[in-house]
């Protein structure tokens, strides 16, 4: 999606630690903050949610979608599974 220019919004479910480590330039909210600032996301753009391994983020798709949001996918296998297919040179913790 990245590749093709498509109007994507990242956002990222990781702790702010991890975020400094590696990242893709996601909007930072941490899992256990979501609920409470659910408000600072658009239900009408096509999100893709990422976490370390996909859990969290997986988490995150399960609760937006039960807030009515439609454009919400998981990065599987998270930022690892990135750094291992996508981006080699990208730290792994």
């Amino acid at each position: 999606m990245l590749d093709r220019g498509e109007g994507v919004f990242l956002l990222d479910v990781r702790e702010p630690r991890e975020y400094e480590i590696a990242n893709l330039g996601g909007h930072l909210i941490p899992l256990n903050d979501l609920p409470r600032r659910v408000h600072e996301l658009d239900s009408s753009q096509e999100t893709v949610v990422y976490c370390h391994s996909g859990m969290r983020s997986g988490q995150a798709v399960q609760f937006l979608k039960q807030l009515g949001f439609r454009k919400v996918k998981n990065l599987l296998g998270g930022i690892d599974a990135w750094a291992d297919a996508i981006d080699p040179d990208m730290p792994r913790y």
